[in-house]
C-alpha cells in the first residue's frame, strides 16, 4: 500500500491544512492584508528546482504563490547553483546558499538578496582521522564542484580555524553518489552533507558528522540559505516581488509548524521518494528562524570568512549596499506583528 495513502496525507490534504492555517493566521499573515494591495505586475513566475531539500518551502509554495495572484507558476530544473539561471533571465526567484552568492555579488551579477531562509542545512562529515575542522590540514576533501556550495562552505570553515583553503586541503571533485561510497572506504577524508545526502549518510552510518550547522556556533547563528531574485525582475515587478516572498516565508513556516505534512506533500508532489529522509530534513532544519535572524548578520560573517579565505575582495558593506533590498522583508515583518 501507498504509504502516504495509508498514513491519510497528501498533496491535497497539506494543501487543506495550509488554507486552514492561513484563514486561522497561523502562518502569521492573515488574507485581508493580500487582498488590499494592488495585483502583482505579471502573473507568470518561474522558480528554481534542484535535487536539494533543503528549499522545500520553495517547492511547497506553488498553491499559496496561485493565491497571490500568480496564474503561471513554473518550477525550472536548473542544476545546484541557481544563480547562473537567475542571471539568464531563465528564473526569477530563488531561494540557495550564501556563500557561492556573495561571491557572484561580487563579481557583479544583477542579483539581489531579499531575505534570509533558514539556517543549518549542511554539515561536515569526516572519517575517524577527521574529529575537528583543523584535522582537515592535508586531508582529501570531496566537492560536486569548486565555486559550488559544498566548496565554499567548507572553505569559509576551515579559514574561520586558521587553514588556507588553498593551500591546506587537498580537494577533489566528485559527484555525490561517488564521494559517499569513496568516504566510507576511507578514499577521502571529508565530504559536506546537504539534504537529502547528510539523512543518508547518518542512515548508513557513514563517516560522523563532525560540524552539524543546525547546532553547532558559529554556523548555526547564521543562515545557510537566502531568498534571491533578478535585479531586473524586482525593479520591473515590486508588488509581486513582495507577493512572492509572502508565500514563500508563509510556506516556511508551513514547514516549521507541520514538517510531517510537509514531508508528505513533498513526495507527492515527487521532489522525492523518500518521506523518512524528507521528515528529517524538515524536522531538524530550524524553519522558524527566518524571521529572528538579521540576513545582514549573516552576511556580514561569510563576507569575512570569504574574504580570510582569498575569495573576495569587497568588504561587506560594500556587498550588501549593492545586493540587498529588505523593503519587502521589514514590511513583512511588521505584518506578522499585526
Amino acid at each position: 500500500m501507498n504509504r502516504r495513502r495509508a498514513e491519510g496525507w497528501g498533496r491535497r490534504e497539506f494543501l487543506e491544512w495550509l488554507a486552514l492555517a492561513g484563514a486561522a493566521g497561523l502562518l502569521g499573515l492573515r488574507p485581508e492584508r493580500v487582498d488590499a494591495e494592488p495585483p502583482p505586475e505579471t502573473t507568470k513566475l518561474r522558480l528554481g528546482r534542484n535535487p536539494s531539500l533543503c528549499a522545500s518551502p520553495m517547492y511547497l509554495a506553488e498553491d499559496l504563490l496561485q493565491s497571490e495572484g500568480f496564474t503561471d507558476v513554473q518550477y525550472v530544473q536548473v542544476p545546484a547553483l541557481f544563480t547562473k539561471a537567475l542571471v539568464a533571465g531563465e528564473i526569477d526567484i530563488v531561494q540557495n546558499f550564501i556563500g557561492p552568492l556573495l561571491i557572484r555579488l561580487e563579481a557583479g551579477d544583477p542579483l539581489i538578496i531579499l531575505a534570509g531562509s533558514h539556517v543549518g542545512c549542511f554539515e561536515l562529515f569526516g572519517t575517524e582521522r577527521v574529529r575537528a575542522i583543523h584535522d582537515l590540514k592535508g586531508k582529501t576533501v570531496a566537492v560536486t564542484e569548486l565555486g559550488g556550495p559544498e566548496h565554499v562552505f567548507l572553505a569559509s570553515m576551515v579559514a574561520y580555524v586558521g587553514l588556507d583553503p588553498s593551500k591546506d586541503i587537498n580537494w577533489a571533485t566528485y559527484p555525490v553518489a561517488d564521494s559517499i561510497p569513496l568516504l566510507a572506504e576511507g578514499k577521502i577524508d571529508g565530504l559536506l552533507g546537504l539534504p537529502p545526502g547528510s539523512q543518508e549518510l547518518r542512515a548508513k552510518q557513514i563517516g560522523h558528522v563532525v560540524v552539524d550547522s543546525a547546532v553547532d556556533r558559529p554556523w548555526s547563528q547564521y543562515f545557510c540559505c537566502m531568498i534571491y531574485a533578478n535585479q531586473g525582475f524586482v525593479r520591473k515587478h515590486p508588488v509581486a516581488t513582495k507577493r512572492a516572498l509572502r508565500a514563500i516565508l508563509k510556506s516556511t513556516n508551513a514547514c516549521a509548524l507541520s514538517p510531517d505534512h510537509a514531508a508528505r506533500s513533498l513526495v507527492d508532489k515527487g521532489y522525492t521518494k523518500n518521506y523518512d529522509y524528507a521528515l528529517q530534513v524538515l524536522k531538524e532544519i530550524p524553519y522558524g528562524k527566518w524571521a529572528e535572524y538579521d540576513p545582514e548578520d549573516t552576511m556580514r560573517f561569510y563576507a569575512l570568512r570569504l574574504y580570510e579565505a582569498g575569495m573576495i575582495k569587497s568588504s561587506p558593506q560594500k556587498i550588501i549596499a549593492e545586493g540587498t533590498d529588505w523593503r519587502f522583508l521589514n514590511e513583512l515583518k511588521k505584518e506578522l506583528k499585526g
